[in-house]
């Protein structure tokens, strides 16, 4: 991303990012998935002072943190996709209820291995292009 800068619009930036993830190997998509908390679950504090956990924290804020049934029922999903899958359940959640995010994994882990695969790197993706467009845009 760095390389390719200066950008002329928020577009090219995406444009790029989305490129970049599209090329990414499974192991490389795996090692990325480790920067992210599981859905419904606060993030960690980050050591290096950036402001990771902040971007989670804004992103996930439409699950209830007194919503004590559904904050159940995803860590048991969540436990249940890692176990299928190997890997953290890594989706978009900007703008989605903890009810909908449970809906949508619940709906994934249905899928083949190698299809999910595809679906993280579509999720992380849509991350990468709103974490981009608050970026460019001078939000935190």
């Amino acid at each position: 991303m760095a390389v390719a800068r200066p950008y002329g619009a928020v577009e090219d930036a995406i444009s790029r990012s989305d490129a970049i993830v599209a090329a990414l190997t499974i192991a490389e998509l795996a090692e990325a998935l480790a920067g992210h908390p599981r859905i419904g679950e606060p993030p960690a504090p980050d050591d290096d002072g950036a402001s990771a956990a902040d971007w989670s924290r804004r992103e996930q804020s439409g699950v209830d943190a007194d919503d004590r049934e559904t904050r159940r029922a995803l860590a048991a999903a969540n436990l249940e996709y890692e176990r299928r899958f190997g890997h953290i359940y890594l989706v978009c959640a900007t703008g989605r209820t903890g009810t909908e995010l449970l809906a949508m994994l619940r709906a994934r882990l249905q899928n083949q291995p190698a299809d999910e695969w595809q679906v993280v790197r579509a999720e992380l993706q849509k991350i990468n292009a709103l974490r981009l467009q608050r970026i460019l845009a001078g939000s935190p």
